[in-house]
């Protein structure tokens, strides 16, 4: 490199953006992550003693995974080759190859090549590097944020271990802001520049677990606002909030805003309101709320408030709550507002609630009660002396897959606990009545028809 490349390089360096300037060099300064980096990991004592396989990193976008792959580049004694799938194309791999088997064999030095947005390749570009993989012409290290199960080329993975980058934490987030404030040499530590509290935690939230937001964000506030009398850059939440293009709902996560707006949303599904649901979704998604936090409690509202009125429920909640850990933001207010619609619009009954909140009373009030002795335990030899499991009537033995039988202990046989009418029970009990009856049964058949039907108001 002669005179004026390193000058470009250098004026490279500091017109890039800040999100770039204040990538971690070693791995003592990676914030985060800590469930693969952390002292002691694998990773982290694969990446010190410089003996790396081939790699995945796979995460959301602003988790760390170019980080990593930089801290890499520092660390290692091989060479280090990057390429982004984006622009690059087989000629530029035929190139990378060519040096890194000079590399290999004129002076025994490995090379190490990461591919930014590996699954940008097609199948043939993958399918090219394999026996380069295979040989250990190169180490490859793939970055991508999509599932690599899905989107790289099989024979890779086999050859690859994944790790898998999760959101950075709220305070991870606070972390980086307050480096990059303080920090002269990389950071913007030079300008002055200090953030009131709220607006640390706004962006912390508004960031959804991606550093780089967070950090374009503070660049762009240090470098629009004007300065305060005393010279000093002034981040307020509304410069925050203009910088990262996201509202500034007031809702302090701690304070009664919180907890009044998540009642409401709970409520309004309770109500069977999914207009106001989903407006109090939208007042806590744009507040920066974890989506998590939400799920959760849209899971509980199916089970307790809508259960096995319409079981679905559960299955839409559960189902969103697994996507949203997946998909992230923004796309996850759509799985959010479809799951809270949903349980809002579905029939409602706090049966099951009810249930084991009534059974769970009387456990602790009646203790562990004997259990009727044809309900114990029957797969021993000495059960049947001990007269365990004998005469248990087995229902698919009975029409309708039901029979008259106590399964409460005799303290409690005659207890309800599930009062929701819509069982299993009832629709065996009616169909054995309804049965009879339409086999020209007796009098009595027909009475106890008409029993039951009242007794399950059908």
């Amino acid at each position: 490199m002669d005179l004026f490349e390193y000058m470009a390089e250098k004026q490279k360096e500091s017109d890039a953006p800040l999100a770039s300037r204040m990538r971690p060099e070693t791995l003592d300064d990676i914030v985060g992550q800590e469930q693969i980096i952390a002292p002691g990991t694998l990773l982290y004592r694969a990446i010190r003693a410089d003996k790396l396989g081939s790699l995945i990193f796979y995460g959301p976008p602003g988790t760390g995974k170019t980080t990593l792959a930089q801290v890499i580049a520092h660390t290692t004694k091989a060479d280090f080759e990057q390429v982004n799938a984006t622009i690059a194309g087989k000629k530029d791999l035929e190139e990378v190859i060519a040096r890194a088997k000079q590399n290999h064999g004129g002076y025994g030095r490995k090379t190490i090549l990461f591919i930014d947005e590996i699954h940008r390749f097609n199948k043939a570009q993958q399918d090219y590097l394999l026996p380069f993989v295979e040989d250990g012409t190169v180490i490859l290290i793939g970055a991508t944020t999509e599932n690599p199960y899905f989107e790289v080329n099989g024979a890779l993975i086999s050859r690859s271990r994944i790790f898998e980058l999760k959101p950075l934490s709220r305070e991870n987030i606070a972390t980086l802001i307050d480096r990059a404030l303080t920090d002269t040499r990389k950071g913007v530590g030079s300008f002055h520049a200090w953030i009131d509290d709220d607006a640390r935690e706004f962006l912390a939230d508004a960031a959804n677990g991606d550093a780089r937001a967070a950090l374009n964000a503070i660049e762009l506030a240090v470098l629009t606002t004007d300065r305060d009398p005393d010279g000093r850059i002034h981040i307020t939440l509304d410069v925050a909030s203009e910088c990262i293009q996201k509202r500034a709902v007031r809702y302090d996560k701690d304070g009664d805003n919180h907890y009044d707006t998540v009642s409401a949303f709970i409520k309004s599904m309770r109500g069977s309101d999914p207009d106001a649901a989903v407006y109090y979704l939208a007042r806590m998604l744009s507040a920066g709320e974890d989506i998590k936090f939400i799920a959760r409690r849209i899971v509980i509202c199916a089970s307790e408030d809508v259960g096995n009125a319409d079981p679905m429920a559960a299955v839409v909640a559960t189902n969103a709550f697994l996507a949203v850990e997946r998909v992230g933001m923004p796309e996850s207010q759509i799985i959010l507002a479809q799951a809270a619609t949903y349980v809002a619009s579905a029939p409602k009954s706090n049966a099951c609630s009810a249930a084991i909140f009534e059974a769970m009373q009387e456990v602790q009030h009646s203790g562990n009660l004997p259990i009727p002795s044809y309900l114990q335990d029957a797969h021993y030899k000495a059960s049947s002396k001990l007269n365990r499991g004998v005469g248990y009537k087995y229902p698919h033995d009975f029409p309708g897959n039901w029979v008259e039988q106590q399964y409460l202990p005799d303290g409690v046989k005659d207890m309800e606990f599930y009062h929701y009418p819509h069982s299993h029970r009832r629709n065996a009990e009616l169909e054995i009545s309804e049965k009879q009856v339409a086999e020209g049964k007796t009098r009595p058949a027909r009475e106890a028809l008409a029993d039951l039907r009242a007794k399950y108001d059908v």
